[in-house]
């Protein structure tokens, strides 16, 4: 039987490609986990400044408390609310995990709400 210098190197091509591959995928649900976070913060965002501004009449510390509970319905944490005449901005902060532990990121979202402006003005 003859023996080959590059006996083997099949294996290790193949080794290396499914490690590629593996590492295409993890860096997928990376990428995948961080923007589904994203919207998650929007949406809580969105609602926080909503339902604050729907208590913006009883008092800014109402309106911001009422914020505080819908966003950590929404699974966030409201960092910051301000009332600004009938307007209430928010930012909340959600977690997004990176798999196999490697990390965990904090995405802020930001919103604002309250009344239409009238027609012609901006």
């Amino acid at each position: 039987m003859i023996q080959r210098k590059d006996a083997g190197a099949g294996t290790v091509l193949v080794v290396a490609f499914l490690g590629a591959v593996w590492l295409a995928g993890v860096a997928a649900m990376a990428v995948g986990g961080v923007r589904a976070a994203r919207q998650r913060g929007d949406a809580a965002a969105d609602l926080a400044a909503l339902a604050g501004a729907q208590r913006v009449a009883e008092g800014s510390a109402v309106a911001c408390r009422r914020a505080g509970e819908i966003a950590a319905a929404s699974r966030g944490r409201l960092s910051r609310c301000a009332v600004r005449g009938r307007d209430v901005e928010v930012s909340v902060s959600v977690d997004a995990r990176v798999p196999l532990g490697v990390a965990e990121v904090r995405i802020v979202s930001r919103a604002r709400a309250g009344p239409a402006a009238p027609e012609g003005v901006p």
